[in-house]
Parts: C-alpha cells; structure tokens; sequence
C-alpha cells in the first residue's frame, strides 16, 4: 500500500468526534444499564446521548431531577463509579422502606430513560487531599463515595498505601463484594477488610462480626494515625467514628467525610432561623432601606430586606430556581450574578471555578446591595 493510499484509509478509519467536558450545570442524560448490587441495592448508569467526559472528583455527588406522580422532586447521590471512565457515571441506591426516591428509582428506572442532573459538586472528595496512606472507613450504602475513590486509586495505579474497612449489617448486604475482593488479589497496596454486624443462618462468614471499635481498627490498621481517613455511613455510624479517631488523639485535620447526605441539624436549625428572622426585618422595614433584586431572563424584580436571599426573592415573583436541599449543599439552586455582590454562606455545594465565574447558590445567598441575576 502506498502512503497515500495508507493516509486514505487512516482518514476513512478513524471519524473525528467532538466531545465535550462535563462541569457543573444542569445536563440531560440516560439511563444505560441497571445492576443489582445486593438484594436491595441497585447501581444505575448513565450516558449523554453525544459524547461528554465525566470528570469530577471521585467523592463528589450529583442531584437527579425526577418527575414523580406529577411532582418535581430532587434528590442528590454520591456517584460510585471512577473518572478513569470518563464516558458515563454512575450512582448506587438503597431500597430505603417509604424512600419516595429510592423506591421509585428501584421500582421505576430502567434502560433508556432520560432524566436531568445537576452536578458534579462536593468538598468530600481524595483529588483535594492527595496521601501516600489512605484509610477508606464506609458503613453500609456510604460505601459509594470512597468506592469510588479506591477505583480511581486503583485504574490509575497510584503508589497510595490503601486500608478500606467497611461495615455491613450481614454477609449479603456487602455492596462490592467481588469487585473489592478482586482489586485487592492484584495489587499488594490495597487491603479490604469487612466487619458484619451479624449473620444469619445460611451465611457463611468467617470475617469480623460487630461493630468497628477503637481496638478492631487498632488490629486492622496497627497506623491509623498515620493515615488520610475518608469516612462516608449513616449519621451514627460517621458521628461514632470520628468520636473513636478523636479519643485516640487522631489529628482530624487529616479526617474528611461526606457532607451533603442527612442535613446536619445545625446548618438546618440556622437556615430556618435565618429566614424567619429576614422576613420579620422586611415586614418592619421602610421602603428606603430595601434591597432591589432583578432576573434578567424573565424581565422581573423586587425589592427585599438585608438578609433575605435571592432564592427567596424569586419565589415572592412565582419565579421557580429549582432547589433539593436548601442549605447551600446539593448545588441545585444555581445562579449567574451579573450584577452587584452577594454574602453567600454555602456548605460545599458549589466549586471555587463556578464562583470565579460569577455563579452563586441562590438558596444561600443575601445581596448586599441590588443585583440583577440571570434567570
């Protein structure tokens, strides 16, 4: 074959395509393929219709817009799958018994359903907080996240020295089983270690039983304090957890673990307080010390009080900016300023990129003076 004939064929092979890079923002994807994990634990996968690389920060989540008996219901999910494969993600769920969610996800999802998300956001991710010793401490469906941090370790052959505890309730309900058994057999830095809580007749189990303990970490992982700790489980489990690293003297600046699943009472308590308290200030206000908040898009303003948020601005005009969580967490509530300045008070559901360029949470942020916001 001659080089021209040769630079022929190669040119007919291969088809150049445009593929565009996920960041955070609103994006229409497919469900591709449904798996059962366990008995009550499913993993969905999902891909753009054109080609998109999904890169995010294995830990980080996303939130799913679902239409649900006519209702439009967000709900946010770790995603289990590793950016080492770029082309789709995915999320793991647990059947919760009266999870309007997760029910309707195990129930209702399937192969070639479109649905919208919004992400990929969160501070609780290993890219952040790069270490040579990592211990992965997961409880139950919490496995998700650090999962998907250990596959990223793993696709990408990093030399991190890798512990990964997890704790299930018994020996069919471990998430991952397999796949964590076989990465650990082929690299000699990667260990995996499960704790049952229980089991039941018919169960073969000849590992831990019980629960995590101080001692049981101290034999698993003998250097622990030596180690980045990434820790993702039901509220109890995470808030038993870091009080055992504290009381062994663990430095917690090196302890890091998902924050955006059950909304910490505080943060909730404070928000609720928040705007009651704002919307008192704006019932007493005169007109004159108002606030002016204007949307763009829809030609429509109003004026608040100090403190109130853009948000709340919106909804005294029908204007709906879509929202899960409301305490600055899930991402959903996001907005361009295009003029003026806001105090936005988040927890981790928004990256430092989208507010270089301009984006706020809506949910959590008060002007400081009047602003006009596209939307």
């Amino acid at each position: 074959m001659t080089d021209t004939n040769a630079a022929t064929a190669t040119a007919d092979t291969f088809i150049p395509v445009t593929t565009q890079t996920w960041s955070n923002g609103r994006h229409k994807v497919r469900c591709v393929k449904v798996i059962n994990e366990t008995w009550d634990v499913k993993t969905y996968c999902f891909m753009a219709e054109q080609p998109v690389m999904f890169f995010f920060k294995p830990g980080q989540f996303v939130t799913l817009e679902l239409e649900i008996q006519g209702e439009a219901v967000f709900r946010s999910y770790t995603i289990s799958s590793s950016p080492s494969v770029p082309y789709s993600f995915s999320i793991t769920v647990k059947r919760v018994p009266g999870g309007q969610v997760s029910n309707w996800l195990h129930d209702t999802m399937s192969e070639g359903m479109e649905l919208a998300v919004h992400g990929p956001v969160g501070q609780f991710n290993s890219i952040d907080f790069p270490a040579d010793k990592v211990l992965y401490l997961s409880g139950g469906v919490g496995i998700t996240p650090v999962m998907s941090m250990a596959r990223w370790s793993y696709d990408t052959n990093t030399n991190a020295d890798a512990v990964f505890v997890h704790s299930a309730r018994t020996p069919r309900d471990i998430i991952y089983r397999r796949e964590l058994d076989t990465m650990s057999s082929r690299i000699e830095n990667f260990r995996v270690h499960t704790i049952c809580e229980r089991f039941e007749s018919g169960q073969p189990w000849s590992g831990y039983r019980g629960f995590l303990t101080l001692p049981l970490l101290q034999l698993i992982t003998p250097d622990f304090l030596e180690r980045e700790v990434f820790c993702c489980g039901p509220t109890p489990y995470m808030k038993a957890v870091k009080k055992m690293l504290e009381d062994a003297g663990f430095d917690m600046r090196r302890y890091h673990e998902e924050s955006f699943g059950a909304t910490p009472e505080t943060i909730e308590e404070d928000a609720i307080q928040s705007a009651e308290q704002a919307q008192e200030d704006a019932d007493a206000m005169p007109a004159s010390e108002l606030l002016s908040v204007s949307f763009a898009d829809s030609g429509k303003s109003v004026q608040i009080a100090p403190g109130e948020t853009v948000h709340a601005a919106a909804a005294k005009l029908g204007l709906h900016i879509p929202k899960a969580c409301g305490m600055g967490i899930c991402g959903t509530c996001k907005v361009k300023v295009l003029e003026g300045d806001v105090d936005m008070t988040h927890n981790g559901g928004i990256t430092e990129d989208d507010v270089e360029d301009g984006y706020i949470l809506s949910c959590c942020s008060a002007p400081k003076g009047n602003v006009v916001v596209e939307f």
